[in-house]
């Protein structure tokens, strides 16, 4: 099955972006850096298939980060059995926030989850590649297993692969060996990454996770296919590929729906090859497609507005996006919700406690 639309879950990231204008756990940093040059890069995501949040940022009334719901929001995920994190990613309003607030959301998150699971966070922050190398290795001072960069960060729109490869590669040479990922973030410009710079990306040994936006199942599965041993993780964030890419070989899922209900995306991860609930990963697809319009709309107030009604004791408010939720798009997240518990029913899945 081939996805060729424009699907909404672009539509309104692209929107944020457009409002903001964006190894153990356990060792000291010391140590992480020594292993890092020392030592090959060990993935820390490679098991089974897994379900990575991109978080969102909690905000106090007064506009600050909310750092003790921040700890809930990542119970409750580890609750609803994800994998892993993204934290701050264009969901955490990254554009919107300080250096010092990013640095502080990696920090957090890594002490919350206390070595029980991976944790990943945006750092290509700065004008020059010198800038975008030195925020990385303070990203990565924070504790994080891996520092993700945003593709658009490396190559104006209208230059070459060949540019965007050089600059990566020189990025790569002044940051020691710090494990890298890619987002084919919407902001500053959504940059595709082509399978002729996914091949290069392979061959540096650097780059242990990637969060997909290519939407295009096809494309999709050509740089699945190109991955064979490497230790490069694929995860799409398009919520309409869920059961094709895990069947394809994807190592997981990233899409914004779960931040209304991740136990639905782990329950796809766990069960997308299991050949005795197909007739079930085959529904929940379609119901998955179904509502990815309602939960895009006004994101991430939709997403904050959701985990609020389901417990999260989070403000319904956004720095990137200032209009409030309207009594339809309201309406419809408490119909979603009734047809999420449906959803829970039928596949035996008890909903997490906020």
């Amino acid at each position: 099955m081939k996805t060729t639309n424009k699907s909404s879950r672009r539509i309104f990231l692209e929107k944020i972006a457009a409002a903001s204008a964006g190894v153990a756990l356990s060792a000291t940093v010391g140590e992480k850096i020594y292993a890092a040059q020392k030592s090959p890069v060990i993935n820390p995501f490679a098991s089974d298939k897994k379900f990575v949040p991109v978080m969102v940022t909690p905000y106090k009334q007064n506009g600050s980060i909310d750092y003790d719901c921040l700890s809930r929001l990542v119970d409750f995920y580890r609750a609803a059995g994800v994998k892993g994190f993204f934290a701050n990613c264009a969901s955490s309003e990254m554009y919107s926030l300080s250096p010092e607030e990013r640095l502080s959301l990696g920090r957090h998150v890594v002490k919350q989850v206390n070595g029980a699971m991976s944790v990943v966070a945006t750092g290509s922050f700065g004008d020059t590649l010198e800038q975008k190398a030195d925020f990385t290795k303070q990203m990565y001072h924070t504790g994080v297993n891996a520092v993700i960069l945003i593709t658009s960060h490396f190559a104006k729109k209208e230059e070459s692969d060949d540019v965007l490869i050089a600059n990566l590669d020189k990025f790569l040479s002044i940051t020691d060996n710090i494990p890298l990922g890619t987002y084919e973030c919407p902001s500053p410009y959504k940059r595709i990454i082509t399978p002729y710079v996914f091949k290069y990306m392979l061959g540096t040994n650097r780059f242990i996770y990637h969060k997909d936006t290519t939407i295009d199942l096809d494309k999709v599965k050509e740089k699945i296919a190109m991955i064979g041993n490497n230790r490069l993780e694929f995860y799409d964030a398009c919520v309409a590929n869920t059961m094709y890419s895990l069947q394809a070989g994807a190592k997981g899922m990233s899409a914004i729906c779960g931040n209304f209900y991740p136990e639905i995306l782990v329950w796809m991860c766990n069960n997308s090859t299991n050949p005795d609930r197909q007739e079930d990963v085959k529904w929940m697809q379609a119901q998955l497609t179904k509502t990815e319009d309602i939960v895009g709309q006004n994101y991430p107030l939709s997403a904050k507005y959701f985990l609020h009604k389901r417990g999260l004791p989070i403000e319904v408010t956004s720095r990137v996006n200032p209009n409030p939720l309207t009594a339809a798009q309201k309406l419809a997240l408490d119909d979603t919700y009734k047809v999420f518990l449906g959803w829970c029913d039928r596949l035996g899945i008890r909903p997490a406690k906020a």
